[in-house]
């Protein structure tokens, strides 16, 4: 899909679902946070059922031939024309190298090419970088958490800017 620095981002494919498990199992776990296999984390059990057949999509990042991160997005019926973004991890060893930020940039162009018009996204106030990355990417708090082990929910609406290439 796109390369930035020596990473590559690509659509996930079946052979990468027990990596991606454990990749956001041993993310979570950095924060005492625990894999939910039957609530918050079903939707990567069953990537398929969650993104690919509902209009979504579930991106993997490697880097050489290991998974370092993931992120997806899928539509949800909240808002106007929305999309909830999901499981934007990123191992430990590849933060911070602005890794995240291009990640979040490239899912916001993909989701406004396909027409959506709001991004909803939930995370936890312990992951504060992911928070910090929300609030300076014009994502606005709301209310209305629907994950469990999730406290904040931002949503952020498309404008032209989305489709600009010149992130």
């Amino acid at each position: 899909m796109k390369a930035v620095y020596q990473f590559q981002i690509r659509n996930w494919q079946p052979s990468d679902r027990t990596p991606v498990t454990n990749l956001i199992r041993s993310v979570l776990a950095e924060y005492d946070l625990d894999f939910e296999p039957a609530a918050a984390d079903c939707d990567v059990v069953e990537v398929e059922k969650y993104y690919l057949t509902t209009g979504g999509e579930f991106w993997v990042i490697q880097q050489d031939d290991q998974l370092v991160g993931t992120g997806g997005y899928y539509p949800v019926m909240r808002g106007e024309k929305a999309v909830e973004i999901r499981k934007m991890y990123l191992l430990p060893h590849v933060r911070g190298l602005g890794l995240g930020k291009y990640l979040l940039q490239q899912l916001e162009q993909a989701i406004a090419s396909r027409g959506f018009k709001q991004i909803w996204v939930e995370t936890a106030s312990v992951l504060t970088t992911a928070v910090k990355l929300y609030e300076h990417s014009g994502y606005q708090p709301a209310s209305g958490v629907e994950t469990a082990r999730c406290d904040r929910v931002y949503v952020k609406r498309l404008t032209n800017y989305a489709l600009d290439s010149s992130y």
